[in-house]
């Protein structure tokens, strides 16, 4: 996998978002890995809930929810 890792001062940050006061002023080390797993897909086909007793859960349990469902998570 391929990655950049960079110190840097933390002034440059965050003009690019939002980072913590305590980092302000010093230096950081910045580490830079991809978003995109494409393994992740395979584990999450495999995962097993240990507690769950009874059958493999079907594949639309990790189908995402419909809106009105994440409404009324408040999500």
């Amino acid at each position: 996998m391929e990655y950049v890792r960079k110190t840097m001062d933390s002034s440059i940050l965050n003009k690019l978002f939002d980072i913590p006061p305590a980092l302000h002023n010093k230096m950081v080390e910045v580490i830079i890995l991809p978003a995109e797993n494409n393994s992740a897909d395979k584990i999450k086909q495999k995962i097993q809930l240990g507690f769950v007793k009874g059958p493999p859960l079907p594949e639309s349990f990790f189908d995402p929810l419909p809106e009105e469902e994440l409404r009324a998570w408040g999500l």
